[in-house]
């Protein structure tokens, strides 16, 4: 276990609660749990409630983020992403849309982990958009278990399970995940340690710009987009992004290696983050990579439209050919890890500061 941590000095006042945004998770749950969490302000609640198909993570008794499975989503995700003042982080659509909002990529929702072609399937564009006649291209990820959950002061942990299957539910991958969970003055912050288990069957993560971990933020902390755009996705689909009205959308991207902005996007680093407003309150975002991650540093898919993603398995188009494909294969029984954390900071960081958390975590 990785223990923290220095933070940034200075949080930033409680906002208003309205910013905690829809879909807020219940209050801190009775007894000890409940007295801790009211009397310590860090201390981290990690509470199941599995027949509505999530778990909720309190910090104080406020919410932070939930781990769910909705029936309405092909893979479990963390939705909403919180800062410690309390700004959500992430994009209402499709979940719970809010005005002003990009409503293009149904599947981007919260934070998650996929791929986009395994095995021929794609995994990362599955949703409930995509016609019935095409559903036989796309794998769904499943949620299987709760295997443990723990709370405590400054720090809570969930483990789960979960399987990628085919469209005729056949399981070709075991995902065991563990997320911890921090919290501290001014900081929250995710590990997400994920290892995938290859099944009977040799699996093949082939070379594709759609992964692996994945956030789209909210519309506050998008590039000011002057123009529209069209994307097109691994089966060849094209979304239409539309120019929408960018006051108040302040994003700006940094890598580790010094890029910025849209020339983030196909380069690689250790690190990237995203720093914005809302209405004047600062707030960055970062995902951090590890050493000991599979083609670390990984290639960054970051747009400027708001998903901010971290793929070290599509090198080829990531670079637009200037790099050997990667078609990485796992044996049958055999298994990855990827960890990375994600780091929610009030205020506006700088390199030194993000420098700082990825000692930490990779120390």
């Amino acid at each position: 276990m990785i223990h923290r941590r220095s933070t940034l000095s200075a949080a930033l006042p409680l906002v208003m609660a309205s910013l905690l945004g829809a879909g807020a998770c219940a209050g801190a749950a009775s007894g000890t749990t409940a007295m801790q969490s009211s009397s310590d302000p860090n201390f981290v609640e990690v509470i199941p409630r599995e027949t509505d198909r999530r778990v909720d993570i309190l910090v104080g008794g406020k919410p932070f983020t939930s781990y769910i499975w909705p029936t309405t989503l092909k893979k479990p995700v963390l939705y909403p992403l919180r800062s410690a003042n309390g700004l959500v982080v992430t994009r209402g659509y499709p979940l719970e849309p809010r005005t002003g909002e990009r409503v293009d990529h149904p599947h981007h929702a919260g934070m998650w982990f996929n791929y986009g072609d395994v095995n021929g399937l794609d995994f990362w564009n599955n949703s409930d958009a995509i016609p019935a006649a095409q559903a036989s291209k796309y794998g769904t990820i499943v949620h299987r278990s709760v295997r443990s959950v723990k709370s405590g002061s400054g720090e809570g942990v969930l483990e789960t399970t979960e399987e990628w299957v085919t469209p005729e539910n056949s399981p070709i991958l075991r995902e065991e995940t563990r997320y911890v969970f921090r919290a501290s003055p001014g900081a929250r912050t995710i590990d997400r340690i994920t290892t995938l288990t290859a099944l009977d069957k040799e699996v093949s993560f082939n070379d594709n710009k759609e992964g692996v971990i994945g956030i789209r933020v909210a519309r506050w902390l998008e590039h000011p987009s002057l123009q529209p755009e069209k994307f097109m996705d691994a089966q060849g689909n094209v979304t239409a992004v539309a120019k929408l009205d960018t006051a108040g959308v302040h994003g700006h991207y940094v890598s580790s290696e010094g890029k910025q902005g849209d020339d983030v996007w196909g380069t690689r680093g250790k690190w990237t983050m995203l720093h914005g407003d809302l209405s004047g309150t600062p707030v960055t975002l970062a995902i951090l990579d590890h050493p000991k991650n599979w083609g670390y540093p990984t290639y960054w898919h970051a747009r400027g439209y708001g998903l901010f993603a971290a793929n070290p398995l599509g090198q080829k188009s990531l670079t637009n050919g200037k790099a050997e494909a990667t078609n990485y294969k796992l044996a049958p029984n055999t298994s990855v890890t990827f960890r990375h954390e994600i780091l929610i900071l009030d205020g506006t960081a700088t390199p030194a500061d993000i420098t700082k958390y990825y000692t930490a975590f990779t120390r």
